[in-house]
């Protein structure tokens, strides 16, 4: 079996203009201190917010990420050290009338792709990490990051690849970030668990959602979920979107680990920037879009 998964991009801008009121009193018949308007803070609609998110992505600023804050009512940017001022001046000026949309923040560090030569699974020269196993019928794969199986077409469980996992038999990216791997070799065994703990089902991300991530760099680590639908931009062309974004640490060779959620797959690890000693934002492939893409399940 062989799977090709892309998925189409559409986008419409909109420019809208804001118009903000201010209103006073005036007292005729005695000198009065001027009233003072409260000012009201700047709704966006949706389209505003897709014609921001569309103007960031015009832009092409490698080592942004974006996303849109439901609480704060903006598109938040973040931009790693990488992002001069020049280039958010040439984000907000892509933006136009939609600026005020913008939040933008800084993010420590680089912004890239986890991908590093090491130990966990190995191909193409490349470390990665195994996200999850999974099972059509009694055919059974795993799934890790697109960027780790676009780069190699067979899979070992050893840095001297002498031990054969099995080939990539699916992969996307960018777009998206996933790959399927299918086991051949029948002497490897392939429980499904991710970091010990049983994986019963895969389920959806939500901003807030307690979330363990395991790699092949730095083990265990656990945070939350601070954004959904996250466009990021690795540079070099390599965009991909509908990201869950996270304060979960994350480190080269942690690519394609797994994110859970208690005894729920949740994401695949893609990229993100800082580290495990001072903290860092990572962004995740959703499982449930991946085992859809694939016809796979978690067992």
């Amino acid at each position: 079996m062989r799977i090709k998964r892309t998925t189409p991009i559409s986008g419409t801008k909109r420019r809208t203009r804001l118009i903000a009121v201010a209103s006073g009193m005036a007292a005729a018949a005695a000198l009065t201190a001027p009233a003072v308007a409260a000012e009201r803070p700047a709704s966006f609609s949706a389209s505003q917010l897709a014609a921001a998110g569309d103007a960031v992505l015009d832009a092409d600023v490698a080592g942004t990420a974006w996303h849109v804050d439901k609480k704060s009512d903006k598109l938040v940017v973040a931009a790693d050290s990488t992002v001069s001022r020049a280039e958010i001046a040439k984000i907000k000026k892509e933006a136009g009338a939609d600026a005020g949309a913008l939040k933008i923040e800084r993010a420590p560090g680089k912004l890239s792709k986890l991908l590093a030569g090491g130990n966990a699974i190995y191909g193409g020269g490349f470390r990665c990490s195994l996200g999850f196993n999974v099972r059509s019928g009694s055919t059974y794969y795993f799934i890790t990051a697109g960027h780790c199986t676009n780069s190699a077409s067979n899979w070992y469980t050893n840095s001297s690849q002498t031990t054969l996992i099995g080939p990539t038999v699916g992969s996307s990216f960018p777009v998206n970030d996933d790959g399927i791997v299918q086991y051949t070799n029948g002497s490897i065994t392939h429980p499904g668990t991710a970091g010990g703990t049983d994986i019963t089902n895969a389920a959806n991300a939500f901003v807030g959602m307690a979330v363990t991530r395991h790699g092949s760099t730095t083990g265990t680590h656990t945070g939350s979920v601070t954004g959904l639908n996250a466009t990021v931009n690795y540079g070099g062309g390599d965009v991909v979107y509908g990201m869950i974004k996270t304060n979960v640490c994350a480190e080269p060779g942690d690519s394609g680990g797994s994110l859970r959620s208690g005894s729920s797959a949740v994401g695949l690890t893609s990229g993100g920037n800082g580290n495990c000693t001072t903290g860092g934002t990572t962004y995740f492939q959703p499982v449930t879009e991946t085992l859809s893409a694939y016809g796979v399940s978690v067992y």
